[in-house]
């Protein structure tokens, strides 16, 4: 059991669960008759994100040891082979692209897109080299989203760029989040973090004006999606919520305040990609 867990945990299953939703939203989001199938846009996502995340654990499992918060990940802990990790990536990886790529060829290249940025541009390029590594970790994030919709439609579209981009606001509210409270053991394991090299000051005004602008994004996608009054309602309510909660992250800055801003940016998040997928 504890090698089912161990094997289980190197997915991050919260969060490859989370881009696989947004996927979803993606696909679903299309008013078009949908081309393509739930199946491969469920498999090839799944399987592509789970071995690009299995991946980066096997890259970092250096710098996971040097860190309170990660050193009993199962790589670092050495509880699973880095060997094993390997051969489960490359297979989870390889079996996501081709499905992908044997289904549709702009979705295929879509998914290979993020797959590239996430493993070789974010983890092993510039994840150790700079704190805007941030970036294009965000971009890859806004992938699947954007694959989903690209199935859908057989072409990328507004529509499709806008919830990408919706996504990459969000990630500096997870990532930077992290990096304010945990900021030494970053530092401890010589990773560039925004809160050691610009400071918590000004990492603060990023989440906060970056989270501001990831919900005007989505608001822009309800409505160029033309959804029912009531669900643009709901959605610009959560909206405008999540833009007070920012603006007390400014006035009042705490790790706790953070973690509610975080927390709630997630929530609104699955929220209203969930809006999207059943209109």
């Amino acid at each position: 059991m504890q090698l089912v867990r161990d094997l289980w945990s190197l997915i991050k299953s919260r969060q490859t669960a989370l881009l696989l939703f947004t996927g979803v939203a993606g696909y679903a989001s299309a008013a078009e008759p949908l081309r393509g199938g739930w199946p491969p846009l469920l498999g090839a996502l799944l399987l592509s994100i789970s071995g690009a995340t299995v991946l980066n654990m096997v890259y970092d499992r250096d710098i996971d040891g040097q860190m309170a918060r990660t050193r009993n990940r199962p790589l670092p802990a050495g509880r699973l082979s880095p060997g094993t990790a390997l051969a489960l990536g490359l297979a989870m990886s390889a079996g996501g692209l081709l499905w992908a790529f044997a289904t549709d060829l702009l979705y295929g290249l879509v998914i290979l897109a993020g797959w590239l940025l996430d493993v070789v541009v974010y983890t092993v390029w510039l994840k150790r080299r700079t704190p805007w590594s941030v970036v294009w970790g965000g971009i890859s994030g806004g992938m699947p989203v954007l694959a989903g919709r690209a199935l859908a439609l057989g072409r990328v579209d507004l529509v499709g760029v806008l919830l990408a981009l919706a996504v990459l606001l969000w990630i500096p509210t997870h990532i930077m989040t992290f990096s304010i409270k945990y900021a030494g053991d970053y530092a401890a394991a010589g990773v560039p973090v925004f809160p050691n090299v610009y400071g918590p000051e000004v990492t603060q005004k990023i989440i906060s004006g970056s989270t501001v602008l990831a919900a005007l994004t989505m608001a822009a996608v309800t409505w160029l999606l033309a959804l029912p009054w009531g669900t643009v309602g709901v959605a610009f309510c959560l909206g405008a919520v999540l833009v007070g909660l920012a603006a007390n992250a400014l006035i009042r800055p705490s790790v706790q305040v953070n973690f509610r801003l975080f927390k709630f940016a997630s929530v609104y998040m699955v929220a209203v990609m969930g809006l999207i997928t059943v209109h």
